[in-house]
C-alpha cells in the first residue's frame, strides 16, 4: 500500500490541496538532490525553497523517503517503447530508457535512498514501483515483441533477460561512483543478444540495412557504441 498522498486529494477539512505547493515542493526536492545529494536533503531547506511549511509538506508525504520517491517519479518519464520491426534497434533504444532514467540522478542518491527503504516493506515496494518497474515494463514489452516475431530463441527466458539488463544498470547505480557509459551499455546488450537471439547475424544485418537507409540517427547499431 502506498504511503504517499495523491496531489489532488483533499485536506482533513475537505478543502482541495493546492497543486502549486506540490509542484514547488517536488521541484525544490529535485534541486537539492542535484546539488547536494540525498544525505544533505533536509525538510527545512525544502520548505524554505518551496515557500511552504512543514505541516503542509507532511500532509502530502509521510516522510523524507516518500517525498524523494515522489520527486524522482515526477522526473522519470518513461516513453512508449519503440516498435520499428527492427529488434536490435528497438532493444537498443529501449535500453536507453534504463540509462536515461538513472542518469537524471546522482548515483549516491539511489543507494542512500534504497538504504532508507530497505527495512520497511511498504517503502521498499514503493522504491521498486517508482525506480525500477516503469522502465522494466517498457523494455519488457520490446522483448516480448521480439519473441513474438521469432527473433529470440524459443527457450529464451524473457524475465531472466529483463532481470539481467535491469540488475546490471541498478547495480552500477547503487555501488559505483558513475553510471554506465554508452560503450559499457552497448557492449552488455550485444553480449546478451548474442546469446538470446535466434540468429544474431541476421538481426545485425537487418539493423545495418536500416541504418544505411536512414541517416537521421533514429536507428542504432549494437556492434558499436553510439
Amino acid at each position: 500500500m502506498s504511503r504517499t498522498h495523491d496531489a489532488g486529494s483533499r485536506s482533513p477539512g475537505g478543502r482541495p490541496r493546492n497543486p502549486e505547493i506540490d509542484r514547488a515542493v517536488l521541484d525544490a526536492t529535485l534541486q537539492i538532490l542535484d546539488e547536494r545529494g540525498y544525505a544533505d536533503l533536509s525538510i527545512e531547506e525544502i520548505t524554505r525553497r518551496a515557500g511552504t511549511t512543514r505541516p503542509a509538506l507532511y500532509r502530502r508525504w509521510a516522510g523524507r523517503p516518500e517525498l524523494v520517491l515522489a520527486a524522482i517519479g515526477s522526473r522519470l518519464a518513461v516513453p512508449p517503447p519503440p516498435d520499428t520491426g527492427c529488434t536490435l534497434c528497438d532493444i537498443g533504444e529501449s535500453f536507453d530508457v534504463f540509462l536515461a532514467a538513472y542518469r537524471t540522478l546522482r548515483p549516491e542518491v539511489l543507494s542512500a535512498l534504497y538504504v532508507d527503504c530497505l527495512t520497511d516493506p511498504s517503502l521498499r515496494e514503493l522504491y521498486l514501483d517508482t525506480i525500477i518497474e516503469p522502465a522494466r515494463r517498457s523494455v519488457g514489452r520490446t522483448l516480448a515483441r521480439a519473441s513474438e516475431r521469432g527473433d529470440l530463441r524459443p527457450d529464451a527466458d524473457l524475465e531472466q533477460l529483463l532481470d539481467l539488463v535491469g540488475s546490471f544498470v541498478h547495480y552500477r547505480a547503487l555501488f559505483a561512483r558513475e553510471h554506465l557509459t554508452d560503450e559499457e551499455a552497448w557492449n552488455a546488450i550485444e553480449l546478451l543478444m548474442r546469446g538470446a537471439a535466434a540468429d544474431y547475424a541476421e538481426l545485425l544485418a537487418h539493423s545495418e540495412a536500416l541504418e544505411a537507409q536512414h541517416d537521421d540517427g533514429h536507428h542504432v547499431r549494437l556492434d558499436q557504441p553510439r
